[in-house]
């Protein structure tokens, strides 16, 4: 399976910038709770350089038309794994 080896290339790059040279790893728990929450920010929230920035499994957002809508956007930042992922999103 030729694909599926740069497609594992690509997400044990990703998983060693992002997640592993920038954690001190104490633990295999820890290793597995580290890896567990990088694949769920991975896969959930995170956007992808895709159609108008898509996560993955979910529907494309509505645009914003209203520059008076634009002015009032409220986000909110949410760190993950002691800051090292942050999620952003829209504040109620």
């Amino acid at each position: 399976m030729p694909r599926m080896n740069s497609v594992m290339e690509r997400w044990v790059q990703t998983c060693r910038r992002e997640l592993l040279d920038r954690t001190l790893i104490w633990n295999e728990r820890h290793l597995l709770h580290a890896l567990r929450e990088s694949e769920k920010f991975y896969n959930d929230h995170r956007p992808h350089q895709g159609i108008a920035n898509a996560r993955p499994l979910h529907p494309l957002p509505e645009p914003i038309a209203d520059p008076e809508q634009v002015a009032r956007i409220d986000i909110r930042r949410t760190d993950r794994l002691g800051g090292i992922l942050h999620e952003y999103q829209h504040a109620a």
